[in-house]
């Protein structure tokens, strides 16, 4: 039997935008409810919220936090920022082409903060020293798969500078091994349990490598100054490449930075903290400059890395998800539908900030159906998507509904991109909250295809389905 019948509160004002065939040069991207931003900054989020400065350690690119520009916002020299990695955010801020920021709290993936991953491309851990939380695991592991690029610089076994039990070894095995997403060896390393005291691990002869020969310089040499290695397992990632060695080491055993793919995002590990400190960090630690080391090439290695995690060049291991160069970023306008009827082609009243459905952020969702009555309402948006990109058609739904069966889909929306349905969804799939929908539509790469809602609502008893945060991300 029927429930009772729920009517829905318009918006009357007419869509004023028409559809637009969207280039590279007018909207950008990255994966899952990312907002847009431009295709040349290259989003990079430092992490200070898991002990990084416990102890004699400094790893921070500057005391401003979480953005440095409010300690100098035109930095010249790593003295400008203070922190033992300002080198490292100083030479990326001074290329124009990075916006960086200090997280200090918990690591959040599709939230609301200034610093959740969402609004980010690439994180940088550098040896955090305090278990990540079972929700953070879900967050770094979810924006990684979802096309983010992920830095993990750890240090030798048994450096627990805030004597809680645990080191950054322990603390990365275990975000590999016992999270929400894959905890079967997703990235194809594990990070051994060693203290190598000393020495010069060199690079692996690859002109080809985006890393090792990047915009930032050749990359010969890196450091050790009691770190550690990787042990790689290619049967269980096959993206998995060691790019410098310890001496003596080679193939799947002593690798001490290496790189890989999980989804559509990028990896990156680096066995010791001291090849990133530039000597500069705050009054009261004892410090090394192996940032400038002669004996190595670090920075080359800092930053081609950096720049490769946030999409340039292709991947070493795995292409990055794509099969050729592909800049990263979020390619859907007016996302969040914060600007309005503008952008999306939709039915009247579709978009909207009306307060009977809450939007998941912001003022504006996209609404469709909700009547109670007939009606088909549609939004849609055509989209280039450049050749050789993995892409990734991501939003969140809230349906809300007025009936009471279990097995009739009476009301339904279905999504589709170009010629394909990705999913149906209907009454049955009401539910409390916003939903994450996330789908693969590589195979639309090289192409302008129509992303497009229809939602089609039966003649008696209301269903709403509301969108927010959507999200088309390539790399």
């Amino acid at each position: 039997m029927l429930g009772s019948r729920r009517s829905r509160r318009r918006l009357t004002t007419a869509l004023a935008g028409l559809g637009l065939f969207v280039t590279g040069a007018a909207l950008q991207v990255t994966t899952t409810a990312t907002p847009a931003h431009a295709a040349t900054t290259h989003r990079v989020l430092f992490d200070d919220g898991h002990a990084e400065e416990a102890g004699n350690a400094d790893w921070i690119i500057s005391t401003s936090k979480p953005d440095p520009l409010s300690q100098d916002s035109s930095p010249s020299a790593e003295t400008d920022w203070t922190g033992a990695l300002s080198s490292w955010g100083v030479a990326l801020q001074k290329t124009g082409s990075y916006s960086l920021k200090t997280a200090t709290s918990a690591l959040t993936y599709g939230g609301s903060s200034t610093t959740d991953l969402s609004n980010f491309d690439t994180l940088v851990l550098p040896e955090p020293n305090t278990l990540f939380t079972t929700a953070e695991k879900t967050a770094i592991m979810t924006f990684v798969k979802n096309g983010g690029g992920l830095f993990m610089i750890s240090d030798h076994t048994g450096a627990d500078r805030n004597n809680d039990g645990y080191d950054a070894v322990e603390i990365f095995n275990d975000l590999m091994t016992n999270n929400s997403v894959d905890s079967t060896d997703p990235f194809g390393f594990s990070i051994d349990t060693l203290d190598v005291s000393s020495g010069y691990p060199a690079a692996i002869s690859d002109s080809t490598d985006p890393v090792l020969h990047g915009s930032f310089g050749t990359v010969t040499k890196s450091l050790i100054a009691d770190g550690t290695t990787a042990t790689l397992k290619p049967a269980d990632n096959s993206a998995v490449k060691g790019l410098l060695y310890r001496s003596g080491y080679s193939g799947n055993t002593g690798a001490f930075f290496a790189t890989s793919t999980f989804g559509s995002g990028r990896v990156a590990f680096w066995g010791d903290t001291s090849p990133v400190d530039d000597g500069t960090g705050q009054s009261g630690n004892t410090l090394y400059d192996g940032w400038n080391d002669t004996g190595a090439t670090n920075a080359p290695l800092a930053l081609n890395a950096t720049a490769w995690l946030a999409g340039e060049g292709t991947s070493g291991g795995g292409g990055g998800g794509g099969d050729g160069t592909c800049t990263a970023a979020q390619l859907l306008g007016n996302p969040g539908f914060e600007s309005g009827n503008t952008t999306w082609t939709a039915s009247s009243g579709v978009i909207t900030t009306s307060s009977s459905e809450a939007a998941r952020t912001g003022s504006y969702k996209a609404w469709l159906d909700g009547y109670g009555t007939a009606t088909t309402d549609t939004l849609s948006q055509s989209v280039s998507i450049p050749s050789g990109c993995s892409a990734t058609l991501s939003f969140y739904l809230h349906a809300d509904t007025a009936e009471t069966t279990t097995s009739t889909a009476y009301d339904k929306l279905t999504v589709t991109a170009g010629s394909t349905t990705l999913a149906t969804y209907s009454n049955l799939n009401a539910a409390s909250g916003y939903v994450l929908k996330s789908f693969d539509v590589s195979s639309l790469a090289g192409t302008t295809a129509t992303i497009k809602f229809t939602g089609v609502e039966g003649s008696t008893l209301q269903t709403s389905f509301v969108i927010d945060d959507t999200a088309l991300n390539v790399s």
